[in-house]
């Protein structure tokens, strides 16, 4: 199968929606894209030509945790387990491999800003990279004051390419937004650089890893964004061989706080 150059790959984008001075956060399955030039850094490469020079890529991190398991213990035991272990670092730290292999190849890359954060963390390239990711919360990392916030005041998009129904990581602002009652938070450790050598801190947020409330079936960021496609409001189309999508990032923020209201209240059920 011949690959698909940076020049296809990049109309492909701009097919789709895709504008110069565009604020883009990017989900994507390179595997679903299929063969292009340059493997995934000409994916970056076709992203920052559909934005050109005053727009924005962002993408969500994570942070690779090997120590992740410390979480299942009480929280009194959890700095003894966590002594020893590799400080974050978010100049080094990789990204966590369940968010794809172009988040990883992006965060190398010469110029890329990346977050200082273990949990909420994301990176960028473009005009407001800063200003998307600086100062954020340490607690509520995706609620007010978040990168996802900014996203939204910036006029931000999302962009969809082959990815999971479950990947639209800005539904987590929703959930702040929302007003689902009982909302389920977690207070977690993480093993970070301190200003004088490694220290254990704790971060609290919502659950944005098992929800902010127990929802039966499918997980319910995937049903948000299937209503979300039923609906008409996304833009869609094939960027490479992907099944692509463009959404506007305040209107599935708007649409997924008043799907949470409507489904994830007290009682209520699909």
């Amino acid at each position: 199968m011949p690959s698909a150059t940076v020049r296809e790959l990049a109309s492909d984008l701009r097919r789709l929606g895709v504008s110069p001075r565009g604020i883009v956060m990017v989900h994507a399955s390179l595997r679903k894209i299929g063969p292009v030039e340059g493997r995934a850094e000409g994916v970056i490469q076709a992203l920052e030509a559909a934005v050109g020079a005053e727009g924005t890529v962002l993408m969500t991190l994570g942070a690779l945790d090997p120590m992740g398991w410390v979480g299942g213990l009480p929280e009194s035991e959890r700095a003894g387990a966590l002594a020893g272990s590799e400080p974050f670092d978010h100049m080094l730290t990789p990204a966590d491999p369940d968010v794809g292999a172009l988040a990883e190849v992006f965060r190398r890359l010469p110029g890329t800003v990346a977050q200082d954060h273990p949990e909420g963390r994301f990176a960028a390239r473009g005009r407001l990279a800063v200003q998307l990711l600086s100062d954020t919360p340490w607690n509520d990392y995706y609620g007010p004051g978040s990168s996802l916030e900014r996203l939204v005041e910036n006029r931000g998009q999302i962009l969809r390419l082959g990815a999971d129904l479950d990947t639209v990581t800005a539904l987590h602002y929703a959930e702040y937004l929302s007003a689902v009652p009982n909302k389920r938070r977690v207070r977690r450790h993480r093993m970070v650089k301190g200003t004088a050598g490694p220290e254990v801190r704790a971060i609290e947020c919502l659950d944005d890893s098992d929800g902010i409330v127990d929802y039966p079936g499918e997980d319910y960021f995937a049903a948000i964004l299937s209503a979300y496609l039923r609906s008409g409001r996304a833009r869609t189309g094939k960027v490479g061989l992907a099944d692509s999508e463009l959404l506007d990032a305040a209107d599935i923020v708007r649409f997924g706080a008043d799907w949470m209201n409507e489904h994830l209240g007290a009682g209520k059920r699909d």
